[in-house]
C-alpha cells in the first residue's frame, strides 16, 4: 500500500495578515511554518508532499524546499493554482483577482495524487499529534466511503489579536460530522468564547467544541466529485467576484447524499497561526518552547 499524501495549500496571500506569510521565518534557523508540518508529517509516515502554490512566487518556493527536502526520502511535487484551471472552454471574468477557493485548490492536484491524502493550510501550526492521527486514519481506515477532518478544540485556536473565523462541527453518536457551519468574528470575551452573527448578536460557543482547521482526510476518488461540483458553482457563480468553492462544501455534499462519512479525529493540540502581524511573535515563542521541551530538534533538516 502507498504511503499517504500530504497536500499543502499555499496559494492564498495573507490579506490581513499582509504578504505571502508562508515564506516567513519563525523558527531558530529560518524555518517557516510549513516545516514544521512536513517534518511532522514525515515522522508520522506521509511519503509524498505536493504544495499547491501560486505560479507567480513558484521560483523562490521551489528553491527553498528543494533544497531543505531533497535528503527527506520524500517525493515532492508542485502544483499551480492558476484561476483558469479546470474552466474549460469559460473565460476568467475581468472583475476575478482572487482564486477560486480551497477545493478548487485541492482539484488542482488531481492529476498527481492517486493515493489517501491530507490537506492542510501552508499557515497554519497543527501540532505532531495530529499528523500522526492522520496517517493512521488514511493507511488503514480510509476509502471512497470514509474521510476524515481533524476536530480541533475551539479554545485551542483562537487569537489574542483580533477576531477569526471557523468551521465548527456538529458530530453524531458514531463521531462523525453531521454539520460544519462557517462562524465568524469569534473572539475571547472575558471568559467566553463568542461569535457575532450577521444581525450583530452575539452568541456563546462552548469550550472544548469541535472545530475543522482545515486538516482534511480523502481518498483520491474525491476528485471526481470535486470536479463534478466545480463545474456546478461555475454555472451558478462564475459572475460572482468573490465567490469560492471550498472544502467545507464538498464535504457537506458527500455527507448529505450519503457518499460516505467523514470521521471527525478529536484532538488537543495547540493550533496557531499567523492570522494577523501580531500573532508572529507568539507563533516564534511558542516554537521556541516546543524546542526547548524536545518537541523539536533545533534544526529540523540537518541530520
Amino acid at each position: 500500500m502507498k504511503k499517504p499524501t500530504l497536500l499543502i495549500l499555499a496559494a492564498g496571500m495573507g490579506s490581513r495578515y499582509g504578504g505571502i506569510k508562508q515564506m516567513d521565518n519563525f523558527g531558530p534557523n529560518g524555518e517557516t511554518i510549513i516545516d514544521y508540518s512536513i517534518y511532522d508529517a514525515i515522522n508520522a509516515g506521509f511519503g509524498k508532499i505536493v504544495f499547491i502554490i501560486r505560479r507567480t512566487f513558484a521560483e523562490e518556493f521551489e528553491k527553498i524546499f528543494n533544497d531543505k527536502l531533497k535528503d527527506t526520502g520524500v517525493e515532492i511535487e508542485y502544483v499551480y493554482q492558476e484561476l483558469d484551471s479546470f474552466l474549460g472552454n469559460k473565460n476568467v471574468p475581468e472583475e476575478r483577482e482572487k482564486p477560486w477557493g480551497t477545493a478548487h485548490a485541492v482539484l488542482c492536484a488531481k492529476e498527481v495524487i492517486d493515493e489517501p491524502f491530507a490537506i492542510i493550510n501552508a499557515d497554519d501550526f497543527y501540532g505532531k499529534e495530529p499528523f500522526q492521527l492522520m496517517a493512521s486514519f488514511l493507511e488503514n481506515e480510509c476509502d471512497e466511503k470514509n474521510a476524515s477532518v481533524m476536530g480541533y478544540e475551539i479554545n485551542n485556536t483562537l487569537s489574542k489579536h483580533g477576531s477569526v473565523s471557523r468551521g465548527v462541527c456538529t458530530v453524531d453518536d458514531e463521531g462523525n460530522l453531521d454539520t460544519i457551519t462557517e462562524r465568524t468574528k469569534i473572539s475571547i470575551e472575558g471568559e467566553d468564547i463568542v461569535f457575532t452573527d450577521a444581525e450583530g448578536e452575539k452568541h456563546v460557543i462552548s469550550s472544548g467544541t469541535p472545530v475543522s482547521m482545515n486538516f482534511w482526510g480523502f481518498d483520491a476518488s474525491i476528485f471526481s466529485l470535486i470536479e463534478d461540483m466545480f463545474v456546478q458553482f461555475l454555472k451558478e457563480n462564475i459572475e460572482v467576484p468573490k465567490s469560492e468553492f471550498l472544502i467545507p462544501s464538498v464535504a457537506d455534499y458527500y455527507i448529505a447524499n450519503k457518499m460516505g462519512v467523514v470521521k471527525v479525529i478529536p484532538t488537543t493540540e495547540q493550533w496557531f497561526g499567523v492570522t494577523y502581524k501580531e500573532d508572529a511573535p507568539h507563533v516564534q515563542e511558542s516554537l521556541s518552547k516546543l524546542i526547548e521541551n524536545g518537541t523539536y530538534p533545533e534544526n529540523l533538516w540537518t541530520k
